[in-house]
């Protein structure tokens, strides 16, 4: 069953991917396939390409699939990394990673930074990832992280410092925005960057 929190997740990405006008879509460490499931049944997308490292959890989306006997789009399920995509990935109008560089090794962000928005190159890219600030009133102690499988979390500093400095380097804009919550001290629960292609480069890709 999906928790409050997620569901906010959800909503928030979906509301953005609604309004972009994206029909071509690709769910980096799509996992499960909690939002890829809905994306499927919404016509506004022609094409979905699901990541991820996990085969079981591709399994457990497939079956999903089946299940829900989702037909809107052309549908694509990869065994793959999101920090060394295949080459056929590039040109999507929009790439999502909810709650997934937390999982990633620390020392590999600048594989995934080369990987997404200059090897794959979507004209827009939305992340979202736990709110480090946020955690005291989540009641997760000092020095330790909501999840096991976390390799980090940032607070709001660091996350609008990474996705400023990344933004830059490969030619997008970017806002950051709160989600699930809006504590005038911790922000939300959780935190959402979209990356837009910006100028030219951005005219030059079709919607």
């Amino acid at each position: 069953m999906t928790s409050w929190l997620h569901e906010k997740r959800l909503e928030a990405v979906e509301a953005i991917l609604c309004r972009s006008g994206a029909a071509r879509v690709l769910d980096l460490g799509c996992g499960d396939g909690d939002l890829f499931v809905r994306l499927a049944e919404d016509p506004r997308y022609r094409e979905l390409v699901g990541v991820d490292i996990c085969r079981a959890s591709l399994d457990r989306l497939r079956q999903r699939l089946a299940v829900d006997n989702c037909r809107t789009c052309r549908i694509e399920l990869r065994w793959a990394s999101m920090i060394e995509p295949p080459a056929d990935l590039a040109g999507f109008d929009c790439a999502i990673l909810v709650e997934t560089i937390e999982h990633l090794d620390p020392g590999h962000m600048s594989k995934l930074e080369q990987a997404v928005f200059h090897r794959m190159r979507p004209r827009m890219v939305v992340i979202t990832t736990p709110n480090a600030d946020f955690n005291p009133l989540l009641g997760v102690p000092p020095n330790r992280r909501r999840h096991p499988g976390h390799r980090f979390e940032w607070g709001r500093t660091k996350f609008r410092r990474w996705c400023g400095r990344a933004a830059e380097a490969a030619g997008y804009d970017v806002d950051v925005d709160d989600i699930a919550g809006h504590h005038p001290d911790l922000g939300g629960a959780s935190q959402m960057a979209v990356f837009r292609l910006a100028g030219a480069d951005a005219r030059a890709r079709p919607a």
